[in-house]
């Protein structure tokens, strides 16, 4: 997606908007309420039209390509999704597979894969029952149900975990992960940062209609801090070692992007080559909250 601009008559929703998700990387969405995170999801799942740019699923425009382009796309906007509450959560799932599979390219759902995804969701004792009688939660996870029904190769999820208990919550972020693992790209709106920020690659930050700052957690999780006696010249030696991107000093620490644990040894090696006495050296946790906190402050 590049340069999304979103009108409503002279009131701008979304300014310039621009991302990318590859195939097996969970973005999240964050910001304020009013930031425009569901306009932009609505956006990109086809349902509103922008006023510039343009939003392409795998290589297909979202609204010139329309059936095509959404063939790889499951998605739940504006959750709870909307289910005809008369009905069981398994028939729904089954009016839902028969309009999937009208899409061009799409292939037939079985009714296996519905009881499947149900099962997955945790609701296989609620197949047979009327959605009207579902909770919140149960809704909840439904919707999601439907979303992945089609094993989709795109999934766009609008507050998954809203109205969820703590281990709903767990279970989506299980099913999330492992359709990432499995080649699936993930894009989710969440309010829930301490909790995304154990899961998601890539953390978008949305203020006032324009996108304020990208983080890629894989990177901030890679870095690491040794409490030294100087730390503006251990940041010097670490930042000459081929295998550290970036170094930087933070009193009484010198903080690297090392990649991994496995390089601890050899940065200590390095440091004490250079003189520099190291008293301790731990992960450098990334607090996403205070991060977000401070970014949208400064907007």
């Amino acid at each position: 997606m590049r340069g999304l601009k979103k009108k409503y008559r002279d009131q701008v929703i979304l300014e310039e908007v621009s991302l990318q998700v590859k195939p097996g990387e969970v973005y999240a969405l964050t910001g304020p309420n009013g930031a425009g995170k569901t306009t932009l999801i609505r956006c990109m799942t086809g349902l509103a039209f922008p006023s510039g740019g343009e939003i392409k699923l795998m290589g297909l425009d979202i609204h010139h390509d329309g059936p095509r382009a959404r063939a790889n796309l499951g998605a739940v906007v504006e959750a709870p999704a909307k289910f005809y509450p008369q009905f069981s959560g398994s028939q729904n799932l089954q009016m839902h597979a028969q309009l999937a599979a009208m899409a061009p390219g799409s292939k037939k759902i079985s009714r296996d894969r519905v009881r499947e995804v149900l099962a997955l969701l945790e609701l296989t004792r609620m197949a047979d029952r009327p959605v009207g009688e579902y909770s919140l939660g149960q809704r909840q996870r439904l919707g999601v149900a439907a979303a992945i029904l089609a094993e989709p190769r795109v999934l766009i999820l609008d507050e998954p975990t809203s109205g969820l208990d703590p281990l709903g919550i767990g279970l989506i972020h299980r099913i999330v992960t492992d359709l990432a693992t499995g080649g699936c790209a993930v894009i989710l709106s969440t309010h829930h940062l301490r909790e995304i920020a154990t899961y998601a690659h890539t953390v978008g930050i949305l203020t006032g209609g324009r996108m304020a700052d990208t983080v890629d957690l894989r990177a901030r999780q890679a870095n690491y801090r040794f409490r030294v006696d100087d730390e503006v010249g251990a940041a010097a030696v670490l930042s000459a070692l081929p295998f550290v991107r970036k170094a930087t000093s933070r009193k009484p620490y010198a903080i690297a992007h090392i990649g991994g644990e496995t390089r601890v040894p050899d940065a200590l090696a390095a440091l004490s080559q250079g003189g520099i006495r190291v008293f301790e050296a731990s992960p450098d946790h990334f607090d996403l909250y205070e991060y977000y906190r401070e970014r949208v402050e400064q907007h």
